[in-house]
């Protein structure tokens, strides 16, 4: 992995995300829209960010670029000490693999596979599967016995649920949750939020989407996008 010095000598000891004058800018038949504008934010290690913002201001582009799934048009993003854009395509995979963990709003399980292939599919990804470790993460949130279920005949928050055990199967450092409650009722999101309390008190560093001002209530700062910019930055508390 190739880091860049300047870089390495600014961030802060304990930043596990620093973004530097971060842009994304795609073409349209109108022209070029700029879905992020010059984006600067530093996370901590332990920290836990809610991202909020209106519909178009750039958060779920925010969270891709922090992913790993899409490439900013100009800047630095550092994670975990590492300069990603330096990476090849297979250490690109092996780094979003070992680092970060998705937790999605719309699930995005295997339907074909049951609920322990679904994680044991995260971990064939990140280097060889293990099944009783993928049923120890099941019994973790709540579901050894509903291992052998097909995503279908899971409640939505039975399946966020797997999300959660197949976000955190590779033991990484970084969870991004992108409007994770946002399919649930009101009683599985009580759960979803205090398993997310409780990998934050673990020392997880969560970035998370949402448009809930209870769920952003939980976190320790909440960043407001607007047009692409961050348009301001408050403690949650």
């Amino acid at each position: 992995m190739i880091l860049e010095t300047s870089l390495q000598s600014a961030t802060p000891p304990d930043a596990v995300i620093e973004l530097r004058d971060l842009t994304r800018e795609y073409a349209s038949r109108a022209g070029v829209v700029r879905a992020l504008n010059a984006i600067s934010l530093t996370v901590q290690r332990g920290e836990w960010i809610a991202i909020m913002g209106p519909s178009g201001s750039g958060k779920s582009t925010l969270v891709n670029i922090l992913g790993c799934l899409d490439q900013p048009t100009a800047g630095t993003m550092r994670i975990a000490g590492t300069d990603v854009h330096q990476l090849s395509r297979q250490e690109l995979d092996r780094f979003r693999a070992e680092k970060i963990g998705f937790i999605f709003q719309q699930f995005h399980l295997i339907p074909y596979l049951t609920a322990v292939e679904n994680i044991m599919l995260a971990q064939y990804f990140h280097s060889m599967t293990d099944e009783p470790e993928a049923l120890r993460a099941l019994e973790h949130v709540g579901l050894a016995d509903r291992a052998q279920h097909l995503p279908s005949q899971l409640s939505g928050g039975e399946q966020q649920r797997v999300c959660i055990a197949r976000a955190l199967i590779n033991q990484p450092p970084i969870l991004l949750a992108d409007e994770p409650t946002g399919n649930l009722d009101a009683a599985n999101q009580q759960i979803v939020q205090e398993h997310l309390r409780a990998l934050h008190r673990a020392g997880r560093t969560i970035v998370m989407v949402t448009h809930d001002p209870e769920m952003a209530a939980l976190a320790d700062r909440v960043v407001e996008l607007h047009h692409g910019r961050i348009a301001a930055e408050r403690s949650a508390s």
